[in-house]
This record gives C-alpha cells, sequence and structure tokens, in this order.
C-alpha cells in the first residue's frame, strides 16, 4: 500500500485515461478467467493479441538445458509457481505512434524491461518497443504502469491499426513539407479503438512522410501511407493504400494525390469502412488491404471510399486537433552554438561523420544512437533519459532501423555527448550504413523463424565493422536487411542487399540457409523492391557480401548505384556472382555448416544417412526440382527484359513443375499436363495438409490452385513481379514439404520391426 491507504495501483489508476483503465481492468478479468479455464483459448488469443501480448519462441538455437541464454539472467528470478498460465515467457509489444517517447516514458520502459523481462528493450522495424520473457499474468499491471505515463498497448497486434510510424526527422527535416508528427498522433488517437476498425481479416499499418524522395516514412509498403505535400499554400497528403511487404510485397497504389487536412482523418475512415466490409475474411493469406485493392483494381477501390465518405455521419474529432495541434518539433535545453574548432575526443570524427544529421534550425543537430540488433539494456535506457534531459529536453526517437535519435542537441555539445555515450556503450559510429544491419527476431524468439537472421545480421555487423575504414563510400553507403523468413518483418525487400531465412535438404540432412534478395530501393520511401536471387548456405553468407561489394566497387560506374548496378549487368551475371557460394562442397566438410550463426546445435530435422554407394545420393526430387528454379530464374530474366507475360508463364510453369516434383516421390507416373499436375498435387499434400507446416507454409500452395483456376488475360510487371514472389515461395514450400515427409518416412523405417521379429 502507498501512503493515506492508497495502493500504487489505485494512484495509478488516477494518471491514466479512464477508459484506458477500463480496458486494462477488463483484460485482467480475462487474464483470470484463462487461468480458471473459464474462457476458451481462440477467444482469449484474439483478446491478448489485441493488447500486444504473444506468445514466443523459447527454446532457441541458443539454448542451455531448454532455458535461452539470453534468458538465463531472466530465470534466476523466483519462479512464478503454479499460478503460471503459460510454460514458457512470451512477448509485449508497446506502441510508440510517430516513434515519439520522452525520458520519463523511456524510464517507466527500462524498468518494465528490467522487472518483468531480461532487462533488455528491443526496437523494432515499426518503431515499437518489445519485451520478451514477460509472463502473462504479469501484463495487466505492466499495462497500468504504461498506461500512467501516457502509453497503450491497445492493438499492438491483432487485426486492427497497428502502431502509426513517421519520419524520426519530421519537424528537423531540410527537404519536408512541414512536421508530420501532429498528423501522426492525430490518426493514432482518432482510430485507436475506433469501431469501424475492429472487422478487418487482418493488420493494417499506417505511415506518414515529410517528402517524396527520402525514406522517410517508407509509405509505400504499408497499407495507407501519407506524405505531407502544400498545394497553394493549403496543407494535405498525397495518401497510398494497399502495400505491403509480407511474403508477396505490393507497392502502394494513389488514393489521392492530394487530400487537405481537414479530409485526412474522414478519408481513412471510408477507406477503412470499405476495408472491413468488402477485404477477405476466411483466408488470412489473402486478408490485408493489398490484395483487396489489387483484386477490385485501385479506380474502383478510390470510388468505393468517396462513396463512403459521403454517407459518414459527422464527427468533430476529424478537425477538432488542427486548432491546438501539439507543439512536436521540441523545446531545446541549451541554446543553439555551432560546432567550431578545438579539441574533439577520439573517434568523434568517425562517429559524426555517420551519426549526425545538422537540422534546419540553425546550431543543431540530430545524434543518432546505434543499437546493435535493435536492444539496449535497462541500465542504457535510463542513460538516454539522462542523455535526453541534459542535452535534447523531450525529443526522443526511435527509427525504423531500430536505433534512437536525439533531436535539437546544440551542435557545440556533441563532443561531450558522444564521450558520455561512448563511456556507456552507445558511442558506435555507423548509423544508417552497410554496418548498420537491421534484422527482425529470428529463430531467436519468433515461431515462424526458420534461420537466425540476428546470428547472421551480429556477424556481419562485426565483420564489416572491422573492416570499414577500408571499405569505399560507395558500400558503406549500402543496406542490408536480414528476415529470419519469408514474412520480411526485417524489410528485406527494400533494402540493397536483402536475405531471407529458408533451408535446403543436403545428404538427407537439413542445411541453414538464405534467399538473397538484391536491388531494393530504400529510398523514395520503398520505391521498389528487390528479388530473389538465389539461395545460399548460411555460412557462406559473409562471404557472398564480400564478392558483392567488391564487384560493386569495380565494376559500377561514377555515382551509380547498387540498384542500377544490379540492374545494368542483369540478373544472369548478377548470378555468376552467387555461383560459388551457392554450391556446398566448399563448406560442407566442417561441422558448423550445419549449424546457424549463434547456435551450437546442429540444424537438422533428422539425419538420414547415406546411400551405400560410394556416389552422393540425390533424391529424385533434388534433381526435378532443379527444373522449377531455373523456370523461376528465366522468369526474372524476362521481367527484367519487359516481356512481362513470359514472365508470369514461367513463374506459373516453374510453380507446376516443383509440384510435380513433389508428387514424383510419391507417384512416379504423373504426367506434366497442368490438370493432371494440380489434381495430384491438391489430393495428395494440400487438402490433408502435408503441404503445410509451423511456419505458415502451407498457404502457398494456393497460389498454384488460384493461378490455376483463374488463367490470366493480360499481365503488367507488378502481376508478373508478384507471380515471380508466388512462385520462389512456393518452390521453398516445397523444399520444406520433401525434407518433412523424408524424414517421416525414414523415422518410420527405423521403428520398423526386423523381418522374422
Amino acid at each position: 500500500m502507498a501512503g493515506n491507504g492508497i495502493s500504487w495501483k489505485q494512484r495509478l489508476e488516477d494518471q491514466m485515461d479512464p477508459q484506458w483503465r477500463d480496458e486494462i481492468d477488463q483484460f485482467g478479468g480475462q487474464v483470470e478467467l484463462r487461468k480458471q479455464g473459464k474462457l476458451d483459448e481462440k477467444v482469449f488469443a484474439e483478446t491478448r493479441l489485441r493488447r500486444g501480448v504473444y506468445g514466443q519462441r523459447y527454446d532457441n538455437g541458443r539454448r542451455h538445458d531448454g532455458i535461452s541464454e539470453r534468458a538465463l539472467a531472466f530465470d534466476d528470478r523466483p519462479t512464478k509457481g503454479p499460478d503460471t498460465l503459460w510454460d514458457a515467457p512470451g512477448m509485449q509489444r508497446i506502441k510508440i505512434p510517430f516513434g515519439g517517447v520522452s525520458p520519463e516514458q523511456l524510464e517507466v520502459h527500462a524498468d518494465l524491461a528490467e522487472e518483468y523481462s531480461d532487462a533488455v528493450l528491443h526496437v523494432t522495424t515499426r518503431q515499437d518497443f518489445q519485451l520478451h520473457y514477460i509472463h502473462i499474468e504479469d501484463t495487466p499491471d505492466l499495462m497500468r504502469r504504461l498506461g500512467a505515463v501516457g502509453i497503450t498497448t491497445r492493438e499492438a497486434c491483432g487485426n486492427s491499426v497497428r502502431n502509426v510510424t513517421a519520419c524520426p526527422l519530421a519537424g528537423v527535416c531540410h527537404t519536408e513539407a512541414f512536421d508530420v508528427s501532429p498528423y501522426a498522433s492525430a490518426l493514432m488517437e482518432f482510430l485507436l479503438g475506433h469501431p469501424d476498425v475492429q472487422d478487418f481479416g487482418r493488420k493494417f499499418k499506417p505511415a506518414f512522410s515529410g517528402c517524396e524522395q527520402e525514406a522517410c516514412g517508407l509509405v509505400n509498403l504499408h497499407d495507407a501511407g501519407f506524405v505531407a505535400r502544400i498545394r497553394d499554400g493549403e496543407r494535405g497528403f498525397k495518401v497510398v493504400v494497399g502495400g505491403g511487404l509480407g511474403a508477396v510485397p505490393h507497392q502502394a497504389e494513389v488514393l489521392s494525390e492530394f487530400t487537405p487536412e481537414a479530409e485526412l482523418l474522414p478519408q481513412i475512415q471510408a477507406a477503412a469502412r470499405v476495408f472491413a466490409r468488402l477485404g477477405e475474411k476466411k483466408n488470412r493469406g489473402r486478408a490485408r488491404i493489398k490484395f483487396l485493392v489489387a483484386k477490385l483494381g485501385i479506380e474502383e477501390f478510390r470510388r468505393l471510399v468517396e462513396e463512403e465518405r459521403a454517407v459518414l455521419p459527422h464527427d468533430d474529432r476529424w478537425t477538432a486537433y488542427l486548432a491546438n495541434m501539439a507543439h512536436t518539433s521540441g523545446e531545446p535545453v541549451r541554446p543553439s552554438t555551432p560546432l567550431n574548432g578545438g579539441a574533439r575526443p577520439p573517434g568523434f570524427d568517425a562517429w559524426a561523420e555517420t551519426n549526425v544529421y545538422h537540422q534546419r534550425q540553425a546550431g543543431y543537430a540530430v545524434a543518432m544512437i546505434t543499437l546493435p540488433l535493435g536492444d539496449m539494456t535497462s541500465n542504457q535506457a535510463r542513460f538516454l533519459a539522462d542523455m535526453a534531459r541534459k542535452y535534447a529536453g523531450d525529443n526522443i526517437r526511435t527509427t525504423v532501423e531500430q536505433n534512437i535519435v536525439l533531436r535539437f542537441v546544440a551542435e557545440a555539445d556533441l563532443p561531450e555527448l558522444f564521450s558520455e555515450l561512448e563511456a556507456a556503450g552507445l558511442g558506435a559510429p555507423g548509423a544508417s550504413s552497410v554496418v548498420d544491419v537491421t534484422s527482425c527476431p529470428g529463430t531467436d524468439t519468433c515461431k515462424l523463424g526458420i534461420a537466425a537472421s540476428r546470428g547472421l545480421a551480429a556477424e556481419l555487423r562485426k565483420r564489416l565493422t572491422e573492416k570499414s575504414a577500408q571499405l569505399p563510400q560507395a558500400v558503406k553507403d549500402l543496406r542490408i536487411k536480414i528476415s529470419g523468413c519469408f514474412n520480411s518483418c526485417g524489410q528485406h525487400h527494400v533494402a540493397d542487399i536483402g536475405f531471407y531465412g529458408n533451408s535446403r535438404k543436403i545428404d538427407g540432412r537439413t542445411v541453414p540457409h538464405f534467399q538473397v534478395i538484391l536491388g531494393g530501393q530504400w529510398t523514395e520511401n520503398a520505391g521498389s523492391y528487390g528479388l530473389a536471387v538465389g539461395s545460399v548456405p548460411s555460412k557462406a553468407i559473409p562471404e557472398t557480401i564480400d564478392a558483392l561489394t567488391d564487384a560493386y566497387a569495380h565494376g559500377r560506374e561514377k555515382d551509380e548505384s547498387f540498384q542500377a548496378w544490379i540492374a545494368r549487368l542483369g540478373k544472369r551475371n548478377v548470378r555468376e556472382i552467387l555461383k560459388p557460394f551457392m554450391a556446398v562442397s566448399p563448406y560442407a566438410e566442417g561441422p558448423e555448416f550445419y549449424s546457424d550463426w549463434s547456435d551450437v546445435r546442429e540444424f537438422t530435422i533428422g539425419d538420414l544417412g547415406v546411400g551405400e554407394c560410394a556416389g552422393e545420393v540425390v533424391s529424385l526430387f533434388g534433381i526435378e526440382v532443379v527444373k522449377a528454379e531455373s523456370q523461376a530464374f528465366d522468369a526474372q530474366i524476362s521481367l527484367e527484359e519487359g516481356d512481362f507475360s513470359t514472365a508470369e508463364e514461367f513463374a506459373y510453369k516453374a510453380m507446376l513443375s516443383a509440384a510435380r516434383a513433389l508428387v514424383r516421390t510419391e507417384y512416379i507416373d504423373v504426367t506434366e499436363d497442368p490438370e493432371d499436375i494440380v489434381q495430384e498435387f491438391k489430393a495428395r499434400f494440400f487438402d490433408n495438409e502435408r503441404f503445410f507446416d509451423r511456419f505458415a507454409r502451407g498457404k502457398f500452395g494456393q497460389y498454384l490452385l488460384d493461378r490455376f483456376q483463374t488463367p490470366v488475360t493480360s499481365v503488367d510487371a507488378n502481376e508478373a513481379s508478384r507471380r515471380i514472389e508466388e512462385s520462389q515461395l512456393f518452390i521453398e514450400a516445397s523444399h520444406a514439404c520433401e525434407a518433412r515427409v523424408s524424414a517421416e518416412s525414414a523415422a518410420a523405417v527405423q521403428i520398423e520391426p526386423p523381418p522374422g521379429a
């Protein structure tokens, strides 16, 4: 109890929004009901996800007797006893609208990470915070403590509007039309819990950008994006919808070239109502708004939104915020002073070159704090809160590259700030450079992770840092992004060099691989997406990076971007660079080849052994799936040459070939007729869900079935590109299915009694 007989919980409730308080109390009651077995798990799962509470992978690659190495400190605390709801801890996602967080809020996060988690705060690629290894019965109290400082976890997950992201330089950028932060905040507040966004088939992610040409908010890869524009002295936004990465990325389409600021909220409300009414609900794999926009066409979607807008009941909140918008550009704590000559600490110049952005406000700068893998400890978070108060006031923002920025730092204070950051282990240079590798959690904590994206990112960061001084500037400017699976949480599609985790079976053993994605465009708000070029064993990725960057450094024309160099070289020539690293033989001799990064265990789903003959045994599937991979690559060549119909046809044929290779492992006489292939694949692998696995790859079988049932009549570049992505994912799923079925067959043989037993 606190003073005067008032409990800490009561004191916190007095400090938070009454609606938030009631919602958290309701969730706490649902937790208790679930503990007592009085609430169905499926119903509760939707409830907790809408509060940002996830289950997580616990037995990861760095385990010790079943306990994650990262969680060892956490597990040293007293056990929760028989009342623990889950056998393994989970994860709490916390929404940080436009990445803006005050020193007080950051300190609360630090306390929560230390008390309920493993004392690590993780920054995501959508500017959220995540706490791992939390116990679910702790989450209502955790939410109350956040609510008391103005932060909610509501709809941090679930089929609703997720965190509203925005450029971390909003308000201080030289090229922005205006500061988008107040609009991002208003959109979040308006849509949070709004009845019109509670019936989506899948999640909905918005983003704001102050200008077109930079990366800023990456609006083109979002469900809804807003780019600041001024027309005839009036503020407004270019509005795009239907973007998204995931397994098959879509570029956003233009809903409106100019939406006046007063129409921002009603227009997105109308779009949400159209999505809720017409979006897919049963098939989660087709339930994002990008599929609805692609199905209807942007013209029809625009017509429906305009029609919906015309009948919307008036809401004063649409424009109320405009009369008194929050001041978000910052209140400096020190007078602006330019950075002149004088003594500078060792390492400062290298840090300032990559980690300092000079604001449009003269004499002030943004200091970017590099967080390797997006992680900082509770002590580091408290330290940054102190640094913000001392140098930057309340100007703290998270970034989509998993870093932290302090804004409105007087330029003359930068050397002193750097020295303090260095002492706290936060003075690493290389922000937004090739060293600053972005990664999703991968197999560390994600249930869908296939490969160790964080382990690979850490290794690449280490190697690139060691030789960064020798790297040419063109290579330093590249971005590397890694996802642990095909879902692109690491945003690999918009990287110069991207990777996503997959696997291949070699000599009956599963070997971790990463698919290489080249030529994505980070600038122009994620202007275009890269395409897969080939799959490389995980342990060969560092050498692959060396080969690609060396070829680019020596082969580029003056001022030629990596994307332009890839396009000029062509897919065939690029693949020749990768070929030596795609081969198994140079790496397979060492046992480390069969383990993933940061994982001491062998990456297998069963040692199937080697045949008795002296030669290497290659399965029938292994031989025949090569045809599918070749056709998928030919599809990329046709796309590159502008022959979209041929590209789409090759991609479809690649899926058919992969399906036939899979069917022939059980039915050797399947013909090459598409109807025969699809019928056998559907009966033997899809309808019975043998094609499905815990990574949700089974849904990729639907790509083949849909294409077979609906022949195309005309193809543009976007559709051809999507079909190529679908074929690549179908091939990956076929590999995984064959490996799984083979392992099951081998296990069955081992337990079969010997003849005569």
